[in-house]
Formats: structure tokens, sequence, C-alpha cells
């Protein structure tokens, strides 16, 4: 009986559509708290819930970023 060895490929965050809290904070230069408490507003499109996870979607956090002067 063989058995099935699996490898595992990296994706990069910048080629990743939704990303956890500490990479979006890693790839946006803002920090996990304020990531958290912008995800937290009502009727934003940013967030993805997988269960209890937390998930940022990418472009509309890119947008949301080039629309925002300060946080």
């Amino acid at each position: 009986m063989k058995c099935l060895k699996l490898r595992y490929h990296y994706i990069p965050i910048w080629e990743k559509a939704a990303l956890t809290l500490q990479e979006a904070a890693a790839y946006s230069g803002i920090g996990e708290n304020k990531l958290r408490e912008i995800t937290n507003e009502k009727g934003n499109d940013l967030v993805l819930w997988n269960g209890n996870k937390r998930l940022i979607k990418r472009k509309p956090l890119d947008r949301f970023i080039e629309h925002h002067f300060s946080l």
C-alpha cells in the first residue's frame, strides 16, 4: 500500500482572495485591532465569515485603503 505525499503550495498574500487578520495587517500596514474594529462595523463588504473565523477580502480592502485619508 502506497502512502500519498501531500505537497503544500504556499500562495503569496497578494494573490489570495481572503486574508486572515494577521495577513491583512502585514499586507496593509493597519494594526490587527484597527482591522477588527473596521470589520465589526455593520454594512461593510470587507469581512467574510468562515464559522467564527474572520477573513478579510483583499480587493475590497485595497479599495477601502484607496478611498480613506485616515483611520
